[in-house]
């Protein structure tokens, strides 16, 4: 499936049926009281979270969405029936925003979250609602008023409990297949992952998390090079943040500095969430190299595991790790909840 996360679509709310101008003409009642019925409510555009999707790839294909208009008043005082409203269902993560102004409208987070983006417009009132003692005949009825019309941006960040970064071809797409069910692209080449990757990694019973796979970031990526704010965005949402580091690499650490400097330049809140380092590829890396990349330090408080994700070899400290970092973040949040 075709991974789109950020589209742009119109939705026009129906607009309310006209009220109707009617008299009583029965056959002893030639010149009865008025009994124009009121109009219809227009149809509002709605947008509902579900959990069963997980791109906006829909909304590529159709751009537009209409809610039907209401019903025009009938005499005998008949209402119009109001227009079925529309509803869009999008992926959980999805932020609605103003296409004109940028504005956010909305941020549903949880299946079942609902927003009604454009209300439907009102029906008018018919000429039954006007009589009064001095004017028993009304020759007036109200038209309806629109709906709501707007441009809208539909904007999809993941929800993934921990995020993994890196630059290109670090690992983080045989991380991934390895400790979850996904089974992303992976090739000995730049730039494999083209699309974000979402998995669920069992750790222990009764115990697991998302983990998503973010596409090789290079420097300058907070700029838009190579697939830059693209994708950056996804790691918005993220508790924890695994950065994937080659052991290999001719300097582990200045690779290092380059995820932390674009991750900063993008959102320097990024930088405050709890952080792991993994130097992947131990299985090509020599003991005296080993040696060596274990003696790093990429900051305090942050540990360090020498993994090899095909060979399957340190993921057992790395996961519990990761685990220990999630369920202080989930401490955090209830303690700020109380307070």
């Amino acid at each position: 499936m075709q991974f789109i996360d950020e589209v742009r679509i119109s939705v026009k709310a129906g607009n309310g049926g006209n009220g109707c101008i009617s008299f009583r003409r029965e056959k002893f009642i030639p010149k009865g009281g008025p009994d124009g019925g009121n109009g219809g409510r227009g149809g509002s555009v709605l947008i509902r979270a579900d959990h069963h999707l997980n791109t906006l790839l829909d909304f590529k294909y159709r751009r537009h969405y209409k809610a039907s208009r209401g019903e025009h008043g009938r005499g005998r005082n008949q209402e119009g029936k109001s227009g079925k409203d529309e509803l869009m269902r999008v992926p959980c993560g999805t932020l609605i925003k103003d296409f004109g102004t940028g504005d956010l409208l909305a941020d549903l987070t949880r299946s079942g979250d609902e927003f009604m983006i454009a209300k439907g417009g009102k029906g008018g009132k018919g000429n039954a609602e006007f009589a009064t003692s001095t004017n028993q005949a009304p020759r007036i009825a109200e038209p309806g008023t629109p709906g709501e019309e707007r441009e809208l941006l539909l904007e999809l960040k993941l929800l993934a409990d921990v995020g993994l970064v890196g630059l290109p071809n670090a690992g983080k797409s045989t991380l991934i297949s390895v400790i979850s069910a996904a089974k992303p692209k992976i090739a000995d080449y730049p730039f494999t992952t083209l699309t974000p990757n979402l998995g669920m990694v069992y750790y222990r019973e009764g115990r697991s998390f998302t983990v998503a796979d973010i596409p090789g970031l290079i420097e300058g990526a907070h700029k838009g090079k190579g697939l830059g704010t693209q994708f950056l965005r996804h790691i918005e949402r993220t508790k924890v943040l695994v950065f994937l580091v080659e052991a290999v690499a001719k300097n582990p650490k200045k690779d290092y500095k380059i995820l932390l400097d674009e991750l900063g330049a993008f959102d320097e809140n990024l930088l405050k969430k709890p952080r792991v380092v993994a130097l992947t590829k131990k299985d090509i890396a020599d003991e005296a190299l080993i040696r060596k990349v274990k003696k790093l330090s990429f900051g305090r408080g942050v540990p360090v595991h020498c993994i090899s994700a095909i060979a399957q070899e340190g993921l057992e400290g790395l996961l519990q790790d990761v685990w220990k970092r999630l369920e202080k973040t989930v401490e955090v949040t209830r303690l700020k909840e109380r307070k």
